[in-house]
């Protein structure tokens, strides 16, 4: 075995406080043991192989891995966490990387696990309208695989092109059609998984009724702390004869959002639900014209699926709920190609925003459908408080949030002010009697504004359930659960006015 290079920098832009460079005995031990376990190729040490792993989709945070880890098997997980488990070694599980509150941020002295080698689709059973498919694999692959059937899997996250359904289920992922079809939890039937004791586990079942405990839920949604996903078995839904989407335009977003109100009171639920402000449109509108109304200060788009006379009698009542709740224009796509244009141009305000700032700050926070208006116009006042533009795209549908901080990650100075301005919306999204995630997990970033959301009984019970499946606590650690003394601190900063980003606090 070559041995890492000595003068390997073991951190990234942030470091995390309390944890000092990794011996290079330690290091040249822990990798003598994984290639014991693992082909050569599959073991990733040196400075430039692990550097692409330093983060996921949040990149204020970075942090290089001792190593490197890509198992081709579920017998090779367990053999990987069963050896860390020997060796103390802590385990950061990790799929496509496409996060975005740093679930995925390695662990200076741990290792972090690809899914990515695991991406078989194992079974398709279009009688069941089920597919068992390994962690690694993309969940777009998994529609393309069912098309041929008359079917697909509903959850659609803007990233559905490369993320992996292990990491949809770390996150309980939704979508753009979330509010009809449901988020990853409502189309995932089991999950097959390896606790930090290396013992296999299957949370959920095929079966009507789950013999025991039904665990499922617990495990969605969980960001890699209590297991590590080695299989999932989906659910397929049949694709709707026919879609069309309404693209309704409002001359302020408080009305805009009471638009949002008035359709799910008039007891319609839309395939999708979705807000974009001007300032999304006129970021997306020249990368992928969409034909968005430029002019508009809010736009809905309002998706109806199902047969043709279902689609034609829901969108008559949504175009009559809109005109009523104040829109000045209402366009409905007139082919599948339009609307496919009018999704495109929301499924890439991300990519979009990265033309025309050198980076964004993407944040998650869900808020009641009513309050939207006035969460988008605190936003606003912010941008001049912050001094930073703040385009904003919702899943209007179920209240959540996607403001799209932009900044200079060159600036030190507006990356901080960057994460005071994501710090703000989510301590607003809570006082608005919202919470502070809807689909991106809690992770890194938010750690702190858990100690906000829950009490102390709340986290202690978080922290129960964390060791009865991982005792070793290697398992993602100091992530998502804040400790007690964290939130001692976070609650003596903002009485102080100070700010407690996650690099500035020790890990427990």
């Amino acid at each position: 075995m070559n041995a890492p290079p000595e003068n390997a920098n073991p951190y990234g832009r942030l470091p995390l406080e309390g944890e000092g460079p990794v011996d290079p005995q330690r290091q040249r031990e822990v990798v003598a043991r994984l290639r014991a376990l693992l082909p050569e190729h599959c073991v990733l040490f040196r400075e430039e192989d692990t550097r692409p792993y330093e983060c996921d989709g949040l990149t204020l945070y970075r942090q290089l891995p001792l190593a490197v880890v890509l198992p081709e098997s579920e017998a090779q997980v367990v053999a990987l966490v069963k050896t860390c488990r020997d060796m103390g070694v802590p385990i950061v599980p990790r799929g496509a990387g496409t996060g975005l509150s740093g679930g995925a941020l390695p662990h200076a002295g741990g290792v972090l696990l690809s899914t990515a080698k695991l991406n078989r689709i194992v079974r398709l059973d279009p009688y069941a309208r089920a597919a068992v498919v390994e962690p690694g694999v993309r969940n777009l692959a998994i529609t393309e695989a069912a098309a041929p059937h008359g079917l697909y899997y509903a959850p659609d996250p803007s990233s559905q092109i490369a993320c992996t359904i292990a990491g949809n289920v770390a996150e309980n992922s939704g979508g753009v059609h979330c509010l009809k079809y449901g988020l990853t939890f409502h189309n995932i039937l089991s999950v097959r998984g390896v606790t930090s004791d290396g013992e296999v586990v299957e949370f959920g079942s095929t079966a009507p009724d789950v013999p025991g405990l039904d665990l499922l839920a617990l495990v969605i949604g969980s960001e890699g702390m209590l297991a590590v996903v080695t299989e999932v078995t989906v659910k397929l839904v049949p694709k709707p004869l026919l879609a069309r989407c309404i693209m309704a335009s409002f001359d302020d977003v408080g009305t805009a959002g009471e638009a949002v109100a008035a359709i799910i009171a008039a007891g319609i639920i839309p395939a999708g639900l979705e807000m974009m402000d001007q300032p999304a449109t006129r970021m997306v509108e020249p990368f992928v014209k969409a034909g968005y109304d430029l002019d508009a200060v809010a736009i809905l788009l309002v998706e109806s699926d199902g047969t043709p006379a279902e689609v034609e009698e829901e969108i008559a009542r949504l175009t009559e709920v809109l005109n009523g709740a104040g829109a000045r224009r209402i366009a409905v796509s007139g082919s599948e190609a339009e609307r496919l244009k009018f999704w495109k141009g929301r499924k890439n305000a991300f990519p979009a925003a990265g033309r025309v700032s050198p980076a964004y700050y993407c944040m998650d926070g869900t808020i009641p459908r009513k309050r939207l208006g006035e969460m988008l116009r605190a936003i606003q006042k912010m941008e001049g408080k912050y001094g930073l533009r703040c385009p904003n795209v919702f899943h209007a549908g179920d209240g959540n949030l996607h403001p799209l901080i932009l900044f200079n990650d060159n600036d030190v100075e507006e990356v901080k002010r960057a994460e005071d301005f994501g710090v703000e919306i989510l301590e607003l999204s809570v006082a608005l009697g919202g919470t502070i995630t809807g689909e991106h997990g809690v992770g890194v970033e938010k750690i702190s504004q858990m100690c906000s959301q829950f009490s102390d009984a709340e986290r202690a019970m978080f922290h129960a359930v964390k060791r009865a499946f991982d005792p070793a606590g290697i398992l993602n650690p100091a992530k998502t659960i804040p400790t007690l003394h964290r939130c001692a601190e976070y609650g003596r900063m903002k009485v102080s006015g100070g700010r407690l980003p996650f690099a500035q606090l020790e890990r427990f």
